[in-house]
């Protein structure tokens, strides 16, 4: 190990992979800094595993629907067994990851880091601490639950300790209304627990997704068995014996829930209080870092952020990787590359799927925007009947001048892979009858597109 470094990155998820590869590629000495196995949350502890967990229930719900029109028996989730073969996908990214470092030559430092300079980094592992200098530093050590300040927090469970259980409890909350909680809400309900909460807030869940298409999700998720309890604000959780009793206020009056398990779902924030930010003159704002459009800290230029970490951009992997590409970029030369994040998709892994990218009508109306909109219920049409879905909705933008789609949504089968269609269109300028005339495969979802412009 070097003294000293021209590139130290705290984190080792997608973000930081991108920054430490193209820096090191580029020949300079660069360390890369954990205090958790490598590879950060989404390889290990997020979207991974997840979609491990998520597809096998899938599978289920789309056996289900179909029952009755040549599907017969019983198929059921087996959670032990599901969990061993989610296990094989994480249990290797750790050694991986390590392994590439080793390969390309750059330093994996194993602890937790802080900050004791403008250009010099403290790790600390097992209780010893290494001083480390750096002409550069990247934070991208990705984000933790946010901290809820409401008694009895600290029974909560985390998304990570979801994703580890060994046996699936048969009554569960969720706190929140987010993605953590929907996914998840849907996921172990179709593993077979028996009662399942998400207590919400706000007036609905999934407030960044349309609010149309949200609220027949709702409706499908309330189908499923899951209770979604909308203008719920938890107030306490309290633990008695093996049971946990969630207190939450709605409407002036109490309700309480009980639970084997209680999960945070209200969203996550940069872990930064950890970090000794004021050591090395890293100015904070609000929860997230000071930063001007390069990603760059506006009051040490020799620290930059990326990722969850960084905090301007949705938590998706996608955009890590692009925040780590223009970190990476602005480092090798000079601050050039700002972020297009025009047209990022993203989805919600329930079920059914819900997808977004563009503009909302809101956000249209905010902007001053002219739109039309093509939407319908498309729950009739081949796809949606074929495979069984009572729930297919879609709703698109398109400039009624220019033709080029602004926004779409979709509650649709297999809209995780058709919302990128939309995306290509968006940020490729493609007017909508383009997609209206291509001749996608048949019969496919994307086919579908061709009739959603009518």
């Amino acid at each position: 190990m070097a003294d000293s470094y021209d590139l130290i990155v705290i984190g080792s998820g997608a973000a930081g992979q991108t920054v430490a590869g193209a820096c090191v590629e580029a020949g300079w000495s660069v360390a890369v800094v954990d205090d958790r196995p490598f590879g950060g949350t989404c390889a290990q502890r997020g979207c991974d595993p997840k979609k491990v967990l998520v597809h096998a229930t899938h599978v289920l719900d789309q056996a289900e629907q179909r029952h009755g029109t040549g599907l017969a028996g019983d198929l059921h989730v087996d959670w032990p067994a599901l969990m061993d073969f989610k296990e094989t996908f994480t249990e290797p990214v750790p050694e991986q990851i390590g392994g590439w470092f080793d390969t390309a030559g750059i330093d994996a430092l194993r602890g937790t880091a802080r900050f004791s300079g403008p250009h010099a980094l403290t790790v600390e592992s097992d209780g010893e601490t290494e001083t480390y200098g750096f002409e550069q530093c990247v934070v991208a050590c990705g984000a933790k639950p946010t901290p809820l300040p409401i008694p009895g927090a600290e029974h909560l469970h985390h998304s990570d300790d979801l994703l580890a259980w060994d046996t699936l409890p048969a009554r569960i909350v969720f706190v929140g209304g987010g993605y953590i909680s929907s996914e998840f809400a849907h996921l172990v309900a179709r593993a077979g627990a028996d009662t399942v909460h998400v207590l919400q807030r706000g007036p609905r869940i999934l407030e960044g997704f349309d609010a149309d298409l949200v609220s027949t999700l709702t409706e499908a998720t309330r189908a499923l068995g899951i209770n979604v309890h909308t203008g719920h604000d938890v107030s306490c959780i309290e633990k008695h014996g093996d049971e946990f009793c969630v207190t939450a206020q709605s409407g002036g009056q109490e309700v309480r829930f009980w639970a084997d398990a209680v999960v945070h779902g209200a969203g996550r924030v940069p872990p930064l209080d950890a970090l000794n930010l004021e050591a090395a003159e890293v100015e904070r704002d609000g929860k997230a870092l000071s930063l001007n459009e390069y990603l760059q800290s506006t009051s040490n230029p020799s620290v930059y952020a990326c990722g969850d970490a960084a905090a301007v951009s949705k938590a998706l992997t996608p955009t890590a990787t692009m925040e780590g590409q223009a970190v990476a970029h602005n480092l090798l030369n000079g601050n050039e590359k700002t972020l297009d994040l025009e047209a990022v998709p993203t989805v919600a892994f329930t079920s059914p799927r819900i997808a977004r990218v563009g503009h909302t009508p809101e956000s249209a109306d905010a902007a001053g925007i002219e739109y039309d909109v093509h939407q319908s219920d498309a729950s009739s049409w081949y796809t949606a009947r074929m495979q069984g879905s009572k729930y297919a909705h879609y709703k698109i933008l398109v400039d009624p001048t220019t033709d080029q789609v602004l926004g779409a949504h979709l509650l649709y089968p297999h809209a995780e892979d058709l919302i990128n269609t939309f995306a290509l269109a968006i940020r490729h300028g493609l007017p909508a009858s383009e997609l209206a005339d291509f001749p996608y495969a048949y019969p496919t979802s994307h086919w579908d597109t061709r009739y959603m412009f009518g």
